[in-house]
């Protein structure tokens, strides 16, 4: 069932017009001529509860203007937004008790007093019982280790910490809404898996609803089992990300350690290989599978070289979506 209905969605900005300069300044006082930017054109989806779904695309794409009508902030200039059967600009108190929200570059939290206040503050603002206040506490304290830090001034913490805190926050009123934008945006490899496996674990045990947009392919990759693709304001894509990368992903390379030389690879640019890069004993072959694939070319070096290890690599996401803006395909909702 669908928890969150988005129909025919628009987004207008009318921005005055005005010249560069001092003299540009002053004619734009008495200038009333207006642009209109069109941040989100006439976008359908609909989320069910339990997914999680990556919501991508460059800088001024129209993300964040969709997660503010989303969450209430911004009103459409077309078309509808239900987020629970509620619409967000309508009923944002109601909408906000659906919601959690965390930005990677801003905090909810109160930067001079200590994180175990902050949780306070908020345990009054929503009316949280005492019992599931203390269960979530104890839950992420548990996963999170937020006890390590739980009662030190939030300006004191590290990015690390104060994303953690900052996600423990935006989930203590059992919200079956989360979005998370640039949710782990600056932080070590360590730190990104705590929070990757605490999402899954919140997915899992409480169902919760995940909309992430990130720059991070690696958080789609590990978490979205849908994605969704905005560009210039309009979806250019909504599906498993898996049937993206047999559209703009057949490019795979494969890396193969060999034990003596080979002189030409002449007779494998014939088959279908795009490029071989070649340094002592190791060779760095890309290819297109559609057109030849692994098996194939390590049968050929083996019948050159001994063969003494290889690795196979597959396009990423990041490669993917790069190439969808550069050779949009249409018709891929």
């Amino acid at each position: 069932m669908a928890i969150v209905k988005v129909e025919n969605l628009s987004k207008e900005f009318h921005i005055r017009k005005r010249e560069d300069g001092l003299l540009g300044a002053l004619k734009g006082m008495f200038n009333n001529k207006k642009i209109i930017k069109k941040a989100v054109n006439n976008i359908s989806f609909e989320i069910n509860r339990g997914e999680i779904v990556g919501y991508l695309g460059p800088n001024g794409a129209g993300k964040s203007t969709t997660i503010k009508m989303l969450s209430g902030i911004l009103v459409p200039s077309k078309g509808s937004v239900e987020v629970k059967g509620v619409i967000p600009h309508r009923n944002r108190i109601e909408n906000a008790k659906n919601l959690g929200v965390v930005f990677g570059q801003r905090t909810q939290l109160w930067w001079d007093i200590p994180v175990s206040e902050s949780f306070s503050l908020m345990k009054h603002m929503y009316k949280i019982p005492k019992a599931q206040y203390k269960e979530n506490i104890e839950l992420f304290s548990d996963i999170l280790g937020i006890a390590d830090f739980y009662n030190t001034p939030v300006r004191q913490l590290s990015l690390g910490q104060r994303m953690r805190a900052d996600l423990c926050a935006s989930l203590l009123h059992n919200p079956e809404i989360l979005f998370l934008d640039e949710p782990t945006i600056g932080l070590d490899v360590v730190v990104k898996e705590k929070i990757r496996d605490f999402i899954k674990e919140i997915n899992k045990v409480r169902k919760t609803t995940v909309i992430l947009t990130t720059h991070d392919m690696e958080d789609i990759e590990k978490l979205a089992s849908r994605v969704m693709v905005i560009d210039n304001g309009s979806i250019m894509y909504d599906g498993k990300l898996d049937k993206l990368k047999d559209i703009y992903g057949t490019e795979e390379s494969i890396q193969i350690e060999i034990e003596s030389p080979i002189s030409n690879f002449e007779e494998l640019f014939k088959m279908g290989v795009n490029d071989i890069s070649y340094e002592k004993n190791k060779i760095q072959i890309r290819y297109d599978k559609s057109c030849i694939n692994s098996a194939t070319i390590i049968s050929w070096v083996m019948k050159k070289s001994k063969v003494k290890d290889f690795i196979v690599q597959g396009i990423n996401a990041d490669e993917v979506i790069r190439k969808m803006y550069k050779n949009p395909i249409k018709n891929l909702i």
